[in-house]
């Protein structure tokens, strides 16, 4: 039997600049399209309404474009699994939290993030969230309480995750130990990242996600998501990160190294992807 095409993505979200470190991601995630015959396709990640902002995704179009970057699906040309944006697809997240809910695989979650750290002595070195200590895994719903809780992913403690990434190789993570119960849905009636990720790039027939090795614990977390709605995973290859002259991690915040500013500069392309250590 033929494998099935290769369809890769860029998933940028709007709430800032893009700088080096994720135009060298994409790159990536370009060229592993490219190289394997496939698709490649540009999607809006915009749920953050306090953060994300038009303008912000008239920047990243113009920024990817600017770096030679050419998908063949997107908010900007449309495509087969339209709409590209994922705050026009919250019918389909809710049709996956619903799903979720007949199954017994999410909970209804009370706990702010304050309560969380508060009853937790050390949160899991490097994580990039703690590991919930199961307060509300016994809660039930009281009557019109539903738009003001989160609902959150019932993770099976001790179970192994295990997964092959594209660069980094084999990965194992326990449940419980290396991650724990993390919120699908959030209280303000909104999908958290890991639902609308899986959600979208089942839909989209996704084969392979390229994204930065800070996601590499979100992988778990995400293959647990997808055994439980019944959808198949595609591969994973998370590129290395890029940091600054200070050895941190480059976020939104380093302005400097905005694929914007670089511009203005007057570097080329291959110059920007250069101009972070």
């Amino acid at each position: 039997m033929a494998s099935a095409p290769y369809r890769g993505r860029l998933a940028p979200s709007p709430t800032g600049l893009l700088h080096v470190g994720h135009a060298r991601t994409f790159c990536i995630a370009a060229e592993r399209a490219r190289a394997a015959g496939g698709t490649l396709i540009c999607r809006n990640d915009d749920l953050d309404r306090d953060r994300a902002k038009p303008e912000f995704v008239r920047a990243f179009l113009e920024d990817l474009t600017w770096l030679g970057l050419k998908w063949s699906e997107g908010p900007d040309v449309g495509g087969p699994f339209a709409p590209y944006s994922q705050s026009e697809r919250l019918p389909q997240y809710r049709a996956a939290l619903d799903r979720l809910q007949a199954t017994g695989w999410v909970y209804p979650c009370r706990c702010s993030r304050r309560d969380i750290l508060a009853a937790i002595a050390a949160p899991h070195a490097g994580d990039d969230e703690p590991i919930y200590p199961g307060t509300c895994r016994s809660a039930r719903l009281a009557p019109g309480e539903v738009g003001r809780v989160a609902w959150r992913f019932r993770v099976p403690a001790g179970e192994a995750v295990r997964f092959v990434d594209g660069h980094f190789g084999p990965q194992c993570l326990v449940g419980g130990r290396d991650f724990g119960d993390f919120v699908v849905w959030r209280q303000d009636e909104l999908p958290a990242y890991h639902l609308a990720c899986v959600v979208d790039d089942a839909a989209m027939h996704i084969s392979e996600v390229v994204r930065g090795a800070d996601l590499l614990a979100s992988t778990a977390r995400q293959l647990l998501l997808y055994r439980a709605l019944e959808l198949v995973p595609p591969a994973f290859h998370h590129a290395p990160l890029v940091a600054d002259a200070n050895g941190q991690r480059l976020a939104k915040r380093h302005d400097a190294l905005s694929l914007r500013a670089l511009r203005a500069r007057g570097l080329t392309p291959t110059e920007a992807l250069a101009a972070a250590p």
